[in-house]
């Protein structure tokens, strides 16, 4: 591994432990203490450090409480001592392994991955609620980078404000361009496969858009990780190092278009999960990462889930973060929160931990 790494890791679980997730308030059991400890998948890959770029990802759950911290080779591929198993929904297209009382002793879960079927771990991946839909921006990237559409305008308010119609509009015109279609197999997984990122995938889908549970995708169907997330901001990130993992003089992935989507990464109105500042005044207000533009990103959000992830600059800073967890707007202190202030806390954690030192 790359020097570090093990120090980082120690850190990032240290930096979660700390915030007592375990003692989250859950408004589903009336403000008592969240029942089993929530999910949280965390990666950073740092390339500022003065040895060369780092990287970890730890992972905690109600399986393991304490701390689980992903085997990633020296190459920075993909997570080899943990299985990935997707999330669940029901017959009535609701998420269930998260409801107060849930036995995940029962299910008979799915692996996302099944070339990771045998790993000494599973992990339950949290859906990504809207952090989704920065795949769905690659895909419709690529679509224009291949000559297959021109630039939509739905894709500003998909990813600055996460509208849900601008989101029907763009997966609708992936079906259109032929990146989702099941027919021809899903070849937006194929791309994101082929530059070996094997968790994130978009499935089931339809042509007219339709992306959520009650259109028979949603929870279960669209997979996201921590590192899988990360390493494509990686592809995305102009100012960082060659991707590791893959081959020397790899083409860029979105040749044409990326800089267009860092822009609206860096325009999000939504600082909600690592960072606050859309929350600024709320009672309890609590710090975390640097507000956009500083922060790059993208932040999904449902009663049951939180995820953000995106690329902080400045201030001799360069980073790229992602966080999916199972804390969503049902732990939030405030109407207006998407989740727990420990979500920005560990933000402002991860943040003082990558800072440079004092000259």
């Amino acid at each position: 591994m790359t020097a570090g790494v093990g120090e980082l890791a120690q850190r990032l679980l240290e930096s979660v432990r700390a915030q007592d997730f375990g003692n989250t308030p859950d408004g589903w059991r009336g403000g008592a203490a969240v029942e089993a400890f929530p999910s949280i998948d965390l990666a950073v890959a740092d390339f500022a450090h003065a040895d060369g770029p780092r990287w970890a990802n730890v992972l905690f759950s109600r399986e393991f409480p304490q701390g689980w911290v992903a085997e990633i080779g020296s190459d920075a591929g993909a997570v080899r001592n943990i299985g990935f198993d997707a999330d669940l929904q029901n017959a009535r297209h609701e998420s269930v392994a998260w409801l107060p009382g849930a036995d995940w002793s029962r299910p008979d879960w799915t692996p996302i991955d099944a070339a990771r079927v045998a790993a000494p771990q599973r992990f339950v991946a949290p859906y990504p609620a809207s952090l989704l839909k920065l795949m769905i921006a690659v895909g419709v990237g690529l679509a224009v980078d291949r000559g297959l559409c021109p630039w939509p305008a739905a894709l500003e308010p998909m990813i600055t404000v996460s509208d849900n119609d601008a989101t029907d509009d763009c997966v609708a015109l992936l079906h259109r361009v032929g990146l989702l279609l099941p027919a021809r197999g899903n070849a937006l997984n194929a791309i994101f496969a082929a530059w070996g990122l094997g968790t994130l995938k978009v499935n089931d889908t339809t042509p007219r858009g339709g992306w959520r549970n009650a259109d028979g995708a949603g929870v279960g169907h669209i997979h996201m990780t921590a590192w899988d997330t990360a390493r494509l901001l990686w592809l995305l990130d102009p100012q960082a190092p060659p991707p590791p993992w893959l081959p020397a003089a790899t083409p860029t992935l979105l040749p044409a278009t990326r800089d267009r989507l860092l822009a609206l990464l860096a325009r999000q109105e939504l600082g909600e999960v690592l960072s606050s500042g859309r929350l600024r005044g709320l009672p309890g207000w609590v710090p975390g990462l640097p507000d956009a533009p500083a922060f790059a990103h993208k932040t999904g959000s449902t009663d049951n889930y939180a995820s953000d992830a995106g690329i902080v600059m400045g201030g001799g800073r360069h980073y790229a973060v992602a966080v999916l967890t199972g804390l969503g707007r049902r732990y939030a202190p405030h109407e207006r929160c998407a989740t727990t202030w420990r979500l920005p806390a560990l933000g402002a954690a991860i943040d003082a931990m990558l800072a440079p030192a004092p000259a």
